[in-house]
This record gives C-alpha cells, sequence and structure tokens, in this order.
C-alpha cells in the first residue's frame, strides 16, 4: 500500500470512526455491496444477514433467529465473524473481507417473530478495504456540506479530471430537452450557458443531466435556475445559474465532486511542501553572504588582507615610475 493511500485510511479511521451509514439502495449502489454474498459466521457455520447500519466500531445486522442462531451465539460467547462483499463500480473483481465482532443485544425487528436486529461491536480495527471504501462516502457526504460553493471551472483539463464526456450537455425545462454549455459545477449546482431569454427562464425548474466515464454513469440532477443574464455580444445566448435540489443530488455524483476537489488540495499541497523545502535550503547559502555584510563581521569576511597585498607590490614600483604622481596632482 503507498504512503499516501495509507495516510488517506488513517485519516478516515480517525474522522469518521464512530459515524454509522444507513444502507440504503443509493450506499449499496455507489459502495457495490453484494447483499446476496453479506453472511454472519459463528462458529464454524455461516447465516445470511442484512446490514443495516455500520460504522468503523461496529454494524447493526438483520437475520433470521429460527435457524439456530441464538443458540450457536449461546455457545460462542456471542463472538461471530461478519463478511462483507464489495464490488466497487468499475472494478472486476470482488473485495471480500470478515470483520471480528462480539454481539452486545439483540431484538426481534419491528414485529416479527422469526427476525431480529443484532448489534455487533467490532473487536478489531476493521480492514483497510472497508475503512476506503465507507471512508469515501463518509468524505463525499461531509464535504458536500461544507464545500457546496466551490466551483469547479469547465476547462478542458477539468473535463479529463472530472471524466465528463463532454462541456455540452442537456437540460430538461418542462420535460423539453434543451440543449446547454456548462460552464462551472459544484455540489451545489452547475452554470450553464444556453439559448432563451433570461426573464422567461428566470426560476424555472429544471433537471440537468450529466454523463461521465470511467466508469460510465449519468445522472439527472433537479434543481431551479436562480440567477439569469444575458451573454456579451450573444443576445439570442442567456447564461443561468442553476442550484439544486439538494434531496436529488446523487451520492456518486457527491463523490465524484469530491475525488476531483480531493486531487485538487493534494496537488496543491504537494507543491506548497516542495516551495517550503526549498526555501528551507535556500537560507542554507545566506548566512555566509549576510555575515559579510554585517557590521562587525567586515573585517573576518571581506578579501581585506588580499587587497593590502596588492598595493604593496605596487609601492616599490613606484619610484621607477615618476609618471605615478603627475595624475595624483
Amino acid at each position: 500500500m503507498g504512503v499516501l493511500l495509507s495516510q488517506k485510511i488513517s485519516l478516515y479511521y480517525d474522522r469518521f470512526k464512530d459515524i454509522e451509514v444507513t444502507y440504503t439502495k443509493e450506499i449499496i449502489q455507489v459502495t457495490g455491496l453484494l447483499t446476496q454474498q453479506v453472511h454472519l459466521k459463528c462458529g464454524n457455520d455461516f447465516w445470511p444477514c442484512v446490514v443495516y447500519t455500520s460504522s468503523f466500531e461496529g454494524a447493526k445486522v438483520v437475520a433470521n433467529v429460527k435457524t439456530g442462531l441464538l443458540g450457536k451465539l449461546h455457545n460462542t460467547n456471542n463472538f461471530v465473524n461478519l463478511r462483507f462483499c464489495f464490488k466497487p463500480t468499475g472494478e472486476s473483481n470482488t473485495v471480500t473481507f470478515f470483520v471480528a465482532g462480539r454481539v452486545l443485544s439483540s431484538a426481534p425487528y419491528g414485529n416479527s417473530q422469526d427476525i431480529n436486529l443484532f448489534n455487533i461491536q467490532f473487536t478489531n480495527r476493521p480492514p483497510d478495504d472497508f475503512i476506503e471504501i465507507m471512508g469515501r462516502v463518509l468524505d463525499a457526504t461531509v464535504n458536500s456540506s461544507k464545500r457546496k460553493d466551490d466551483r469547479i471551472q469547465i476547462t478542458a483539463d477539468n473535463l479529463r479530471k472530472l471524466n465528463l464526456l463532454s462541456s455540452e450537455s442537456t437540460v430538461f425545462i418542462e420535460n423539453v430537452p434543451r440543449r446547454c454549455i456548462l460552464r462551472d459545477l459544484s455540489f451545489s449546482g452547475s452554470k450553464i450557458i444556453m439559448m432563451g431569454v433570461a426573464k422567461f427562464l428566470l426560476d424555472k425548474d429544471a433537471i440537468l443531466r450529466l454523463d461521465f466515464n470511467d466508469p460510465r454513469e449519468s445522472f439527472a440532477i433537479k434543481g431551479k435556475f436562480v440567477r439569469a443574464e444575458n451573454v456579451e455580444g450573444k443576445k439570442e445566448m442567456v447564461a443561468l445559474g442553476l442550484n439544486f435540489v439538494e434531496t436529488s443530488i446523487p451520492m456518486g455524483f457527491k463523490m465524484r465532486i469530491n475525488d476531483f476537489l480531493t486531487a485538487i488540495r493534494a496537488d496543491y499541497r504537494s507543491i506548497s511542501e516542495e516551495e517550503l523545502e526549498n526555501q528551507a535550503q535556500a537560507p542554507a547559502a545566506k548566512p555566509a553572504a549576510a555575515q559579510a555584510q554585517a557590521p562587525g563581521a567586515k573585517p573576518a569576511a571581506q578579501p581585506a588582507p588580499a587587497k593590502p597585498a596588492a598595493p604593496a607590490a605596487a609601492k616599490p614600483a613606484a619610484p621607477a615610475k615618476p609618471a605615478a604622481a603627475p595624475p595624483k596632482q
């Protein structure tokens, strides 16, 4: 594992270790959790289960208790291993691992007599794969609120880094598709340019379609035009500020924006560290120069001993050269 990845995983663990994630359909999709491959291992036996929530310190799972699970837990002093299986989007291989834990409590789930909700406390830190997968989700969730107004200008370079297929897109206004050009993106909205009249588009509801590559994904995000202005030199065009409806912003989109902003921060940090290192090395050559110019250091640092030697060598020659006297008068 690379040093940077190791540092990121440690940061994820320290920041988010006690935050629970509920496994909604969207979370299952963006993490690539293979729900049919999730099991509780108790002794040498496996029981299918459904992960309800998890953090880096524990999990809550739902399992059928009519198969002898409670008796098995009693025999093993409530110690279990929770088996996770993920296939992240765009990856060809699955990631499978066990997390050791102990069942702290169990209770009927809802009104069912056959299914219980088990509260499991992990006895060890989870594997790095688990921290990385869930850490990306948590980091994107936190930053989508903290950095919601950070704008990403849609340049050729940023298109490549975002894996956006094109700066040209489609916006649906009253279910009518209209071509538009993306000018910027953020967690909370976008600026687009399209044909139209500002006063007829302001305050209109719209849906912006965004197509990404690697892996191929498309998002349709609901929003409202909150700003409109004319485009200089093009009377038929209008620039529109679209604010996304927060509840409609897909987690996959948040993670892509967050990955981009995180990479930019990492690049800036690398440049800053390099500059600091260069500055730290530069002063090492300065003390000698500074000492030479310091008032108390002039006699020792100046090549004064060498200069007097030159006049001393010239003095013996002066008597033989009378021409030296006229220039002084």
